[in-house]
């Protein structure tokens, strides 16, 4: 048994290891229809829980620094040489750091809906519904999905939060994130790259059209970080760009990652 905390994982495929980073209340599950699509077309893909979510370990410790050693460690438990690495929006950024600080061990690196700028805390609104929420009043999903609708005005998001649901030895509902801590650590998850990280690789970023995370002011501050980025935009999609646009998500990073 390893003496460190191992990252839970879903590994599905043979061949070129594909690493794919989840957001914030994300987890690899998430990411399983695409997966098995990149599996499926050539490449042993790696469905990771990052810490304090899904079925990975929790920890008081939540910042890049962290996140990058955890995945580091990952590269060493499973003999991984070098990836590709796919990050959506806070695994965009872990995505970033990681490559920034390890160049030899990436080969092409594609960030979903994120820029390596500062984003001022933003999720408020959701972290205070699910503080309003007591797990021990629900013994039905359906009935805390209607209580969090009338709290959040999207059903989209309120199934996302739902992802989060466990049960416990006793039965009852639990989350399976680490919420405390990831709402006390959101102003460290939106801070900024160091103004000197540059990683000098294929870099590919792909925005939602109908999202504002990546804005056209964006593209030299990425440029600077990424010289060899591109950053390309997938229309009718929001800040879910991949499981809003699944199809053309796939088709767009399988080139990438080929060309």
């Amino acid at each position: 048994m390893p003496q460190y905390k191992l990252l839970h994982s879903k590994i599905i495929g043979q061949g070129k290891p594909l690493i794919i980073l989840h957001g914030l209340l994300g987890m690899g599950d998430n990411w399983i229809s695409l997966g098995r699509r990149f599996a499926d077309s050539g490449f042993q893909v790696h469905l990771i829980d990052q810490r304090n979510h899904g079925k990975s370990f929790h920890s008081d410790q939540m910042q890049y620094e962290s996140m990058v050693a955890d995945i580091e460690r990952y590269f060493i438990h499973y003999n991984i040489y070098s990836a590709n690495i796919i990050g959506h929006s806070m695994g965009g950024k872990t995505a970033m750091h990681f490559a920034v600080a390890h160049p030899d061990k990436v080969d092409k690196l594609v960030v979903v809906d994120i820029a390596p700028k500062n984003y001022p805390p933003h999720h408020h609104f959701i972290f205070d519904a699910i503080n309003s929420v007591d797990l021990q009043q629900f013994n039905k999903r359906n009935e805390l999905a209607i209580f969090l609708q009338k709290r959040i005005d999207s059903p989209a998001i309120v199934q996302f939060i739902l992802k989060n649901l466990s049960r416990d030895s006793n039965g009852k509902f639990a989350w399976k994130a680490n919420m405390k801590v990831l709402q006390a650590a959101t102003g460290l998850l939106g801070e900024a790259l160091a103004p000197y990280a540059i990683f000098e690789k294929p870099t590919l970023f792909i925005k939602g059209a109908q999202s504002n995370y990546i804005k056209e002011q964006d593209a030299g501050l990425i440029m600077a970080h990424f010289p060899k980025a591109q950053i390309v935009g997938i229309s009718n999609a929001g800040h879910w760009v991949h499981a809003e646009q699944p199809n053309h998500f796939f088709d767009l990073v399988f080139n990438f990652l080929n060309s």
